[in-house]
């Protein structure tokens, strides 16, 4: 049997994808609409990126973003409460959203013979959202509900939060997307209303569709349905630039926990970045399947720890490259600190080897393509490259980006990023019964 590094030799055989296919057009009211034809089956994914997160919030408001996740299902002028979800899965689809710091994201998934009826529920929930008082009291308790389940009683939420709150001093990045117990508990009617109509008007949205379509029926529904609507101001720029970090930062929280919980974070540049393939070129290498550095090390070899793993976290503004450590029990934390920074070091120091780096490329490569296979998600590659990167066509990059990064990129920047003085270190210890 051969070694299995000899397997990661080979250059991966980058696929031709068809940009023919794309077609863009801008409303007169500022709506951006993003089409790709896919004929192979009869299905449509229609995703509206609202640029809008938790990073336009402000003291007193935080979370606002994420209770209109909620809010945009709970009926508007034409489709009345609870409309939106019942008339889709009666024409055959499905939906779901997502809000991070830096969107809101609706993602509809629905047979082409339902498209007309989807253009015309969007329009009615961004046109005419419904305030009704008594919905806003229900979500608002919906939304307190999920914080309570997702942060204040998950020992990985609550750590996470602790984490950003510590690594970010100025940017609104430090919040929870989720928000504050006590903002949840007194958005005003006037804050509301104020935030969804800067955040959820056209100009401040991007819709692609992908799937069995042309672009003439898809304009021709966006600008009956969508055109009409008056554009807004949209959010205001944020300004505040985090300043750099000068000293390694701790956070520890004591609770009942069967199990530790260590995060460690760095700062690092927006997703726009040129350092940013290699720094995922270098979470692969660290992380990536059961044969890279820290299970290998950590999981496999030391049998510390139960998982590590690590992402580079690229968002609008500079982001967070971060470790996750879960250690087994009865392993003390500062052990498993301790050889994760000795790995960390390694990284820092010396340059991967070529069939490691081979290895790391070929996997993102494989995540990457695998992801495009489904027309949801090119739907979100592609109008996460416009937004992040400036340009869909960014996304057809990315196998050109990855094969670029050489063993010197990635010594560079673990070096230049992953420093001592950067570093902020959150530890979850379990409450010993007394």
């Amino acid at each position: 049997m051969r070694p299995a590094a000899a397997l990661l030799v080979f250059p991966v055989l980058l696929a031709a994808i068809d940009q023919s296919s794309i077609r863009t057009h801008t409303l007169s009211n500022g709506m951006k609409i993003i089409i790709e034809e896919d004929h192979d089956i009869p299905n449509v994914a229609m995703y509206l990126f609202y640029k809008v997160g938790s990073r336009n919030e402000r003291p007193g408001t935080t979370g606002i973003s994420h209770f209109f996740e909620h809010m945009m299902f709970n009926g508007a002028k034409k489709f009345g409460p609870k409309q939106f979800d019942i008339e889709m899965e009666k024409a055959g689809g499905n939906n779901n959203a997502y809000t991070t710091q830096d969107l809101t994201v609706y993602t509809d998934w629905f047979p082409k013979s339902a498209m007309r009826l989807m253009f015309d529920m969007e329009a009615d929930r961004i046109r005419d959202l419904a305030f009704d008082p008594k919905i806003i009291e229900s979500e608002r308790g919906v939304v307190a509900s999920e914080r309570l389940t997702r942060t204040d009683n998950s020992n990985y939420g609550l750590l996470e939060e602790q984490l950003n709150a510590a690594a970010y001093t100025a940017h609104p990045y430090g919040w929870p997307v989720v928000g504050w117990p006590s903002d949840i508990k007194s958005w005003s009617m006037e804050d509301l209303k104020a935030h969804f109509k800067m955040g959820y008007a056209p100009n401040n949205c991007i819709i692609v569709v992908v799937g069995d379509v042309t672009g003439d029926e898809v304009l021709k529904l966006a600008k009956e349905f969508m055109e009409p609507i008056p554009r807004q101001e949209p959010p205001p720029p944020v300004r505040t630039v985090e300043p750099p970090q000068i000293g390694e930062r701790r956070v520890t929280i004591t609770k009942q926990s069967e199990l530790p919980f260590l995060l460690v974070s760095y700062h690092i540049p927006n997703k726009s970045h040129k350092d940013m393939a290699a720094l995922e070129v270098l979470s692969a290498i660290l992380s990536e399947g059961r044969s890279s550095r820290l299970y290998s090390r950590m999981v496999d070899r030391d049998q510390l720890v139960l998982s590590a793993t690590t992402e580079a976290d690229g968002l609008l503004d500079a982001g967070q490259y971060i470790c996750y450590v879960r250690p087994r029990a009865g392993v003390d934390v500062s052990k498993a600190e301790k050889v994760l920074f000795e790995e960390l070091e390694k990284v820092r120091t010396t340059e991967v080897p070529a069939d490691e780096l081979r290895k790391a490329k070929n996997q993102l490569l494989t995540n990457f393509y695998r992801e495009l296979k489904t027309i949801s998600g090119r739907a979100n590659q592609l109008g996460t490259a416009e937004i992040y990167l400036g340009s869909y066509q960014a996304m057809y990059d990315t196998p050109t980006r990855y094969e670029a990064v050489t063993a010197a990129d990635v010594l560079r920047v673990a070096k230049q990023y992953l420093g001592e003085k950067q570093r902020t270190i959150a530890t979850l210890i379990p409450e010993v019964e007394k």
